[in-house]
């Protein structure tokens, strides 16, 4: 085999590699994240400085920008997904090629247990396939590395940074990986093949590259995905151009950090994106503003689901994440109608009962979305937390949808014979009524609150108000019938209405309970 056909068949094999071990290490690590990942995900409100170290922290973990970019709205987050990404450069880095194998051996013995351990493995074990990769090609270069013609070419390219930018950018977005484009610039670096003036523009190109993996992934999503994958690119694209400006000052402070050259390439990613995290945060709020300017929600609303994205579907902790975002929209929608069912009964207003009815062909379409899209999901793909998740979220929109059919066939129903018939409840039965509606909102409230938060003593506040609950509806049918014994005549009109309704509510409650016993028994 010739010099040439041996640096091709190195180059090829070589870096893919790189990317499978990048495969291996972002699902390894996500997987062993489990909650802690879909917690995260889940929890974004915060301000623009928890966005970035949330973002970075999510991006370490998936090894993947793009995904976090695409999947979470906040521009914080996106500064930090940016910055999250150099973790990878930064252990390729490190000069421990020659114990690659061993690295590989140890992960495979961690993945000959199960759960977090088994888990972890894959990911040392990536980590592992990483450093293979990077000598592989560093040897597969050593033939090349004296010749002539090949130090020519390189030093020609070195001279042609908006080539190489280019290059670099389109590279990245085919291979999904800004970290595996950088892993071949440190290879040819460590080979003398390629000097920090060459490898500078290569990681621009990457950084941009890795923008536009997230502009195309958007294509087709939500207007939240498609402004932050314009925010990413305006970031990455603008932060280029001003790094273009002072390339030279940047290629000497990098060169100052450490005199191997791999490492030099890995610090001047890193660099890069803390310098663009630290320039755009503090006026991210404004580029946000600029942004939802420039891309306006034009949709109509939806009836079905809007956060499930199919593309996501190989990353179960973000899958649930996303599943989980959209049974708390469903979750908003079944404790807005509970709220409104009372003002029905007060007011006989027939649009907001044929609202509320509406409302519920959108909680029955939601409750139908989520569960298909779960069952996309592959089973042997999810860990042991992942699984429960799937099935707690399965449950609860089972119920959620539950509580939905009882206001729309039964209470709605009620609603609507109350205002045909012209009737009033007395005014302790209506009294008793909006009290009991009040505790049964306010612990609805506390069960969706304890599934968000996965917090367990929210679901056992939730448990023990059941039986409050219960005892108060039998002590309000008791004092309605002691009216009715009395001969009051709006009892007597509003009679089987009044005991239905108190029966409906209290069956609510029961379902609201069992959203409660989802946390308890997954926590």
């Amino acid at each position: 085999m010739d010099a040439g056909t041996f640096v091709l068949i190195s180059l090829a094999g070589g870096a893919s590699l790189l990317l499978y071990g990048i495969r291996l290490v972002g699902e390894g690590l996500q997987r062993a994240a489990g909650a802690r990942l879909r917690h995260l995900l889940t929890t974004l409100a915060g301000g623009r400085l928890r966005g970035l170290v949330v973002g970075a922290g999510v991006t370490a973990l998936l090894q993947s920008s793009s995904a976090t970019t695409v999947m979470l709205v906040g521009f914080g987050v996106v500064l930090g997904a940016d910055i999250g990404t150099t973790v990878t450069v930064q252990l390729i880095a490190f000069n421990i090629l020659n114990y690659s194998l061993l690295v590989v051996f140890l992960g495979s013995l961690l993945m000959a247990f199960r759960g977090t351990t088994r888990a972890l493995g894959q990911a040392v074990f990536g980590f592992g396939l990483l450093f293979l990769a990077m000598k592989l090609l560093q040897d597969g270069m050593a033939p090349v590395r004296d010749n002539q013609l090949v130090q020519e070419v390189m030093v020609a390219l070195g001279s042609q940074p908006i080539v190489l930018i280019a290059f670099a950018a389109l590279f990245t977005a085919m291979v999904r990986s800004s970290a595996a484009t950088i892993g071949l610039a440190m290879a040819f670096a460590s080979q003398g093949l390629l000097r920090l003036d060459g490898a500078i523009p290569i990681i621009f190109g990457a950084n941009i590259g890795t923008a536009g993996t997230a502009v195309l992934a958007s294509l087709g999503a939500n207007v939240e995905a498609r402004r932050v994958a314009a925010a990413h690119v305006l970031f990455k694209v603008v932060g280029v151009l001003l790094f273009l400006l002072f390339i030279q000052p940047f290629a000497q402070l990098v060169a100052s950090t450490s005199p191997d050259p791999a490492r030099q390439i890995a610090n001047a990613h890193t660099i890069f994106n803390v310098a663009l995290a630290l320039l755009f945060l503090p006026v991210s709020n404004l580029v946000a503003d600029w942004i939802t300017r420039t891309i306006p929600d034009t949709s109509t609303p939806q009836l079905g689901a809007i956060y499930l994205d199919n593309r996501v579907l190989d990353t179960p902790a973000l899958a649930l994440g996303q599943a989980t975002r959209e049974v708390l929209r469903m979750a908003d929608l079944v404790l807005t109608s509970v709220r409104q069912t009372i003002d029905v009964f007060r007011t006989d207003d027939e649009d907001l009962l044929r609202q509320i009815v509406r409302r519920d062909d959108q909680i029955d379409r939601l409750e139908e979305d989520i569960k298909q899209y779960l069952t996309k999901l592959r089973i042997q793909s999810l860990d042991e937390d992942q699984a429960k998740r799937e099935r707690a979220i399965l449950f609860v929109i089972t119920d959620l949808e539950a509580i939905g059919d009882v206001i729309d066939k039964n209470l709605m129903e009620l609603a609507e014979k109350k205002r045909r018939g012209g009737h009033r409840f007395s005014e302790r039965g209506w009294e008793e009524i909006v009290a009991l509606h009040t505790k049964v909102v306010e612990n609805l409230e506390l069960a969706i609150t304890a599934f968000a938060a996965q917090d367990r003593s929210l679901a056992e506040k939730v448990v023990r108000h059941k039986a409050n609950i219960n005892v108060i509806e039998r002590e309000y049918r008791q004092t309605h019938i002691g009216r009715l014994h009395e001969g009051l005549r709006e009892s007597i009109d509003t009679s089987s209405i009044h005991l239905d309704v108190l029966a409906n509510l209290k069956r609510i409650n029961s379902l609201t309970t069992n959203i409660a016993y989802v946390v308890l028994g997954q926590s």
